[in-house]
């Protein structure tokens, strides 16, 4: 049974709950006095406060979307081998499976869409990732067609399928089609974490994993090629919370001929130093500064890209950090925000801010 399973949920809760009866059941015959009683209540104690927390932290993990497996949780790299034959075409993407979207009118790829789950094989960034690529009906009823596509990124640690399961964003931009509101567009969606357990905030670090190389040049080509996308930087944009949020607008302003458009839901504005990342600067202070993004707005020029940001004044610590971040904006480059009265850091928050962020990110895209 998965990490992310109901079942491992459900039993975590049932153990805990018995061990805590056995406990109050018990705890009269180990009141006597000697070695043996006295650890045999060091035991029982133990045990059940384990399971107490093991269930807790199982929950969390289940709401917040941390940790996608067992492997993932002890820090292996769950991407599943792939064998890659450059000699018969491209192979940058093999799809795994493929399911319905669970949408009104859906059951169907014609009619409700399909996620296709699929594993990218970077050739100039040497990083392989499995990703969840959301094909509208459209995409079926119109086989002609090219569509812009949109980067969904999550936060750090984070897991793929909440991006569909939690926050149902291809439920959220069929809606938005559905009812005229949005151009259809294909959603590729996966966690910026490409070489876990570490947290690279989508840098090319030093002398280390070259992340950003991956999403900025292997993502966009290996699935150009595989899908009906447009080709220029004008038809993709990235939308992400957190440490997505932040990899969202840098990808952006490094890299605007191949993100035109990006959103941050909650992001950040600089990559930080601390347990997960390491030093992602290689001791230079230049590298810090190009991936601190108020001061890119301060000292580079600003290119052509159109930018959202969200906070909310109450509940979020990015909140003065983003009014700095929107002062600093001027042309080419464009930005525009929401700002909630409240709001915390979690998915609460970010439900009400993808539906209005997904129809302003598909309003400045281009097939």
């Amino acid at each position: 049974m998965g990490l992310t399973s109901k079942k491992v949920l459900l039993l975590a809760f049932v153990l805990a709950t018995v061990l805590f009866g056995l406990t109050v059941w018990l705890w009269p015959r180990l009141s006597r006095r000697g070695v043996v009683p006295v650890l045999s209540r060091v035991g029982v104690l133990l045990g059940t406060q384990l399971s107490l927390i093991a269930a807790l932290a199982l929950w969390a993990n289940y709401s917040f979307g941390f940790y996608a497996s067992w492997a993932d949780l002890f820090g292996q790299n769950t991407t599943p081998g792939v064998i890659v034959d450059h000699a018969s075409g491209d192979t940058s993407v093999r799809m795994i499976s493929a399911l319905q979207v669970n949408v009104p009118g859906g059951g169907v790829p014609m009619t409700g869409g399909q996620i296709q789950k699929v594993v990218v094989y970077g050739r100039a960034s040497g990083i392989s990732s499995t990703a969840y690529v959301y094909l509208p009906p459209q995409y079926f009823q119109q086989p002609q067609r090219r569509f812009p596509a949109a980067v969904v990124l999550t936060g750090y640690p984070g897991t793929a399928e909440a991006l569909f399961k939690k926050m149902h964003y291809p439920e959220v931009a069929a809606g938005q089609v559905r009812g005229g509101r949005a151009q259809p567009m294909v959603l590729v969606m996966l966690r910026p974490t490409v070489v876990p357990p570490r947290d690279t905030e989508c840098m090319n670090v030093p002398r280390g994993p070259q992340t950003e190389t991956f999403f900025a040049t292997d993502l966009r080509a290996a699935l150009s090629a595989r899908y009906r996308i447009g080709a220029t930087g004008a038809s993709w944009g990235v939308i992400g919370d957190s440490t997505g949020g932040y990899c969202a607008l840098k990808l952006a302003l490094q890299e605007p001929q191949d993100f035109s458009t990006a959103v941050a839901l909650s992001g950040d504005y600089a990559a930080p130093k601390d347990a997960t990342t390491g030093d992602l600067f290689g001791g230079s202070k230049a590298v810090r500064e190009q991936n601190d993004l108020v001061w890119r707005l301060r000292n580079l020029p600003q290119p052509k890209v159109s930018l959202l940001v969200t906070s909310s004044r109450k509940g979020e610590k990015n909140y003065r950090a983003t009014l700095r971040f929107i002062a600093q904006v001027k042309g080419p480059t464009r930005v525009s925000s929401i700002i909630l009265p409240s709001g915390g850091h979690n998915f609460g928050t970010w439900s009400r801010e993808i539906p209005p962020a997904m129809q302003w990110l598909a309003g400045h895209l281009s097939p």
